[in-house]
């Protein structure tokens, strides 16, 4: 029983990223990285550094190997020493996402 718990678990994490690509608006994402993100980040396609230059730009971000956008979901939840403790709603979450799945396949040939 545990074990097909597990096997579960994991064909539908392994399916997460696909259903999660779909949701979001990438207008509104960008929208919002640019009013709550930008002080920080650089969030223009193509930007090479942000204004602090401890935070990675969002196409840095965009390009990370295993930023998958669960991961991103995960990462955005998570406190960081550097990173104010931004609570974004669940469609604002899947906006970013978006935005940054747009910087990934615009990109693509990285």
């Amino acid at each position: 029983m545990l074990r097909r718990t597990i096997v579960l678990a994991i064909a539908v994490m392994s399916c997460a990223p696909a259903f999660s690509q779909e949701a979001g608006d990438v207008m509104q994402g960008q929208e919002l990285a640019q009013s709550v993100c930008a002080e920080c980040h650089a969030v223009a396609p193509g930007a090479i550094r942000s204004p602090n230059g401890h935070a990675p730009t969002f196409d840095t971000i965009a390009h990370m190997p295993g930023m998958t956008p669960i991961a991103i979901r995960v990462w955005l939840r998570s406190a960081h020493k550097e990173m104010p403790n931004i609570m974004l709603s669940r469609d604002e979450t899947d906006n970013v996402i978006a935005y940054l799945a747009s910087l990934k396949a615009d990109g693509a040939e990285r």
